[in-house]
């Protein structure tokens, strides 16, 4: 709250401004990261969106049609199903053409039909706006929020492994946020707001004993972010980052064996660089706590950390390393939260303006509170692209995900691969 309290102190006498990530001049520049552009954020010239113009804004129409092979769909060890599923994902996008300030709209959705296993079909649907106020080149507020319909994996580690159809819930957001910068100095601040309502799901039987009560998943999370980066060259920064959540969950005690409301911290110290043009990231260690109102459950606390690094080689490739340590809210009955630890790396090449290839491993470990489970995640993937045109693309792709847990409540084994091939329309 003090940071907030600074960042708009500072800024009060200006209208705020746009991102300073790769802006120049004033505080900004200390704080540019723009040396290169990585292969996924590259305009590749002759292949991009046109879009339609509509005044001061212009509209980005897309759709993608997809089919999928996966030969688990329910993410079991034994008895793997293997189902073709049908992919439609169509979207819109409208951004503001404005000097100064911003806005811009979005929705989409994506219907999955399987070929033969109908009980798994999905629609689900995102809208939202995203909104920046300038009032000079180093300030700037941000808002927006979002409404959506989604479906859980069978994959997630919250997933009910008995339930007969996908779990689904609604999601609303809302987040403000803003940035200042003087000189060597930056502020930031950000809230942000979910709440999420979870649909029952149904087991085999005989109703109501096949009902699984998803009701207890329901819940509001809210978060506070202040940040300070200090500028030690043009090159590199130092931050300190704390955030703070609340999660409110709307049914406790007696009508549930856990109460899960929480309220945790993360603090992180770390640099954000760029070393010339080869190399740019952020790294950030420290501390983490999440303490339940439920007297039965420990506090959770440790180590925290998040890091993203990108390694250029050379213009036609980018090879990305990420991970993070983080505190997650379990829906298991006998415990409230797990603590997962996350590295990947993916490679991106260019091989032509309109060919690109892409490669990514990922590992994920698990830890349960209060019981004896650890689950370990491995996904690997690659990716091919070819754009025909402005308006039309392929992509070619195939994953794999395996997970193995372990302990006395262990949770399910599986192993998923997938092999996709998506055309892409777009104006």
């Amino acid at each position: 709250m003090a940071g907030a309290a600074l960042l708009m102190a500072g800024a009060a006498s200006q209208a705020f401004a746009q991102s300073t990530v790769k802006q120049a001049g004033g505080g900004a520049v200390n704080f540019a990261r723009d040396r290169n552009i990585a292969v996924t954020e590259r305009n590749h010239q002759g292949y991009e969106a046109r879009g339609l113009p509509m005044g001061g804004f212009t509209a980005f129409p897309k759709v993608s049609l997809t089919g999928e092979v996966n030969d688990n769909i329910y993410a079991q060890k034994t008895k793997e199903t293997n189902d073709v599923v049908w992919r439609v994902r169509p979207e819109v996008i409208v951004a503001s053409d404005w000097s100064r300030h911003s806005l811009q709209l979005y929705a989409n959705a994506t219907i999955n039909r399987f070929q033969d296993n109908s009980s798994e079909n999905t629609t689900d649907y995102n809208g939202g706006a995203n909104v920046r106020l300038d009032a000079s080149r180093n300030a700037h507020l941000d808002f927006g929020g979002s409404a959506s319909r989604s479906t859980e994996p069978r994959t997630s580690p919250n997933a009910p492994t008995a339930a007969l159809e996908p779990t689904r819930s609604d999601t609303t957001t809302f987040y403000v946020g803003g940035t200042n910068a003087f000189n060597r100095l930056r502020l930031s601040t950000r809230f942000d707001y979910a709440k999420n309502d979870y649909d029952d799901s149904v087991r085999p039987g005989v109703a109501p004993a096949n009902i699984i009560d998803q009701d207890f998943r329901d819940r509001t999370n809210t978060s506070i972010m202040g940040r300070a980066d200090y500028a030690v060259s043009p090159d590199t920064a130092l931050f300190l980052e704390v955030i703070g959540n609340k999660r409110d969950y709307r049914i406790d005690r007696p009508a549930v064996a856990l109460t899960r409301d929480s309220e945790g911290v993360q603090a992180l110290v770390g640099a954000n660089f760029e070393l010339g043009a080869l190399t740019r990231g952020e790294v950030g260690v420290g501390y983490l706590r999440q303490s339940y109102d439920d007297a039965t459950i420990d506090d959770v606390t440790g180590f925290g950390a998040r890091a993203q690094v990108e390694w250029f080689p050379s213009q036609l490739t980018t090879v990305t390393f990420a991970g993070s340590r983080t505190v997650e809210d379990s829906v298991l009955a006998t415990t409230p939260a797990y603590v997962s630890n996350n590295i990947s790396a993916k490679v991106d090449h260019e091989v032509r303006r309109n060919i690109l290839l892409a490669g990514q491993i990922g590992y994920g470990k698990d830890d349960y509170e209060k019981i004896d489970r650890g689950d370990k995640r491995l996904s690997a993937g690659v990716n091919a692209t070819y754009l025909l045109n402005h308006n039309a693309g392929l992509n070619f792709g195939y994953s794999y995900t395996e997970q193995t847990s372990e302990g006395l409540a262990k949770g399910p084994d599986f192993k998923v691969n997938k092999l996709s091939a998506t055309l892409t329309l777009q104006f």
